[in-house]
């Protein structure tokens, strides 16, 4: 990297470095793969699967068990590279850099579109007068906004965003768990019989759990999120390591176990979807009797819905700060203001955001399905080079540097692999299953655009681009 890239990687990350402490690396990762996807996108899930949801959300989290821990592996032995992208550079090449990054990007401003609709589908219960694409424009404005007046707002910001909705999915935990014991008062519990009653716990077949998993697959994306905020902490490697371990397993709790609680107060056939996305978990509060219980989950899911947008801004714009380095962005995207904030590359993170908005005023009843599957696939495919990443960086790490290796992948290289083909799986289903066929091909044209890119960057650009050094790298001392 150039003089240049030096001068402006300090002022950029500055400013994080010295606001981001655990406590914001931890809600920041969860405030990503905590919103929409969970707490309204489930309600689809368990119209298609019945109580076997469960099923599906089991699936997907053990595969993104295994994906984290990959990721984690390579963000503790080098912590500041940045972004993921950079582990895909120093792995396989600059090809691999350029693509996971650009891919990277394109995910995630659409998971800001999504977020944005589904805030929308929640609003439009209480304001039906109102059209739906207006609310999710008001949405992606005021977020905008938040974003850029400063890094340590926005770090504080998401921090009270996450806790609000941890808090309130452990709360619909425990009341639930009471209400299915028969320990509710006022009310009858049906114990455990939506479990089994109406067509059996898999009453549209196991076939439908599985494909369930791929639309839930992409509703836990966005967990190494984590990794790439502990790179801008005081203590990265540290922070790293906790962030992806208390990730791992919080998926399981805040996704698995809520599921379970829903499925089995409300029956797997109510109609959780519409032009008014409603959320299942309002629905199932409305089960216990609960006074303004709905009304303050909705508000609740709302938050969850603001700070998964919030984190979708920070991460594209860090992920075209680490294009911008390695010359695969426009230098000009990254250019701070006074405050230490890339106003123009969270700006160009909101565009797909406004594409939904006018999608949203279109086609309101299908928008947000089409665009959780549409991302869907584009998570899968920068997740297959990382994973191929890791197996060579593992190699390479074992022979030159092994005390790197704080954090391993088990089993490896076995598992490894089985992550692998499992992802390959989920890509061979989707192209099976006639809805989500066309969005497989949509993300392979997507993705022959983005390396078609690459070889013509590479063609004419003037200066030579260095792959990053993964082992020779300096890691902080963690204390």
């Amino acid at each position: 990297m150039g003089n240049t890239h030096k001068q402006q990687e300090p002022s950029t990350q500055g400013q994080l470095q010295n606001t981001l402490k655990n406590r914001h690396v931890t809600m920041i990762a969860l405030g990503g793969i905590i919103g929409a996807g969970l707490f309204v996108g489930s309600g689809a899930v368990i119209n298609s699967t019945g109580p076997a949801a469960v099923v599906s959300y089991v699936l997907s989290g053990t595969l993104m068990f295994l994906v984290m821990r990959m990721i984690g592996e390579m963000a503790v032995a080098n912590p500041t590279a940045g972004s993921i992208s950079e582990y895909a550079r120093a792995g396989l090449g600059n090809w691999a850099g350029f693509s996971v990054g650009w891919l990277y990007w394109y995910m995630w401003v659409i998971v800001a579109a999504i977020e944005a609709v589904a805030g929308a589908g929640i609003l439009v219960n209480y304001f039906p007068h109102i059209p739906p694409w207006f609310l999710c424009l008001v949405l992606l404005v005021i977020l905008t906004l938040t974003n850029l007046y400063s890094v340590k707002s926005f770090a504080e910001t998401e921090f009270w965003f996450a806790s609000i909705k941890i808090f309130a999915i452990i709360f619909f935990i425990a009341f639930g768990a009471i209400y299915l014991l028969g320990f509710w008062p006022g009310e009858s519990s049906p114990g455990f019989s939506n479990l089994y009653t109406t067509g059996g716990f898999f009453p549209n077949g196991i076939v439908a759990a599985l494909i369930g998993s791929v639309t839930v697959l992409f509703s836990m994306g966005g967990a190494e999120i984590a990794t790439i905020a502990a790179a801008e902490s005081d203590q990265p490697a540290k922070y790293a390591a906790k962030a992806t371990n208390q990730v791992m397993y919080r998926i399981f709790l805040f996704y698995v176990v809520s599921v379970f609680v829903i499925v089995a107060i409300v029956p797997w056939n109510f109609e959780f979807a519409g032009v008014a996305i409603q959320s299942p978990f309002a629905i199932a509060l409305k089960q216990l009797g609960l006074p303004f219980a709905p009304f303050l989950m909705e508000v609740v899911v709302l938050t969850a819905v603001l700070s998964s947008l919030n984190s979708c801004l920070y991460i594209t714009s860090r992920s075209l700060f680490t294009l911008t380095k390695q010359g695969d962005a426009p230098k000009f995207l990254v250019k701070l203001n006074k405050r230490g904030v890339p106003v123009r590359a969270i700006l160009a993170g909101t565009t797909f955001g406004y594409v939904g908005v006018v999608l949203n005023y279109f086609f309101p009843e299908t928008v947000f399905l089409f665009l959780i599957n549409s991302a869907g696939a584009t998570m899968l495919f920068y997740y297959l080079i990382l994973a191929f990443a890791q197996i060579r960086l593992r190699r390479r790490l074992e022979k030159e540097a092994p005390e790197k290796l704080k954090l391993k992948m088990w089993l490896f290289p076995y598992l490894s692999y089985v992550t692998i083909l499992w992802m390959f799986g989920v890509i061979a289903v989707m192209i099976w299953i006639p809805g989500t066929r066309s969005q497989v091909y949509l993300s392979i044209v997507s993705f022959g655009a983005i390396l078609a890119a690459y070889m013509v960057r590479s063609k004419y650009s003037k200066q030579t681009q260095k792959t990053v050094e993964f082992v020779d790298q300096p890691l902080k001392v963690v204390k």
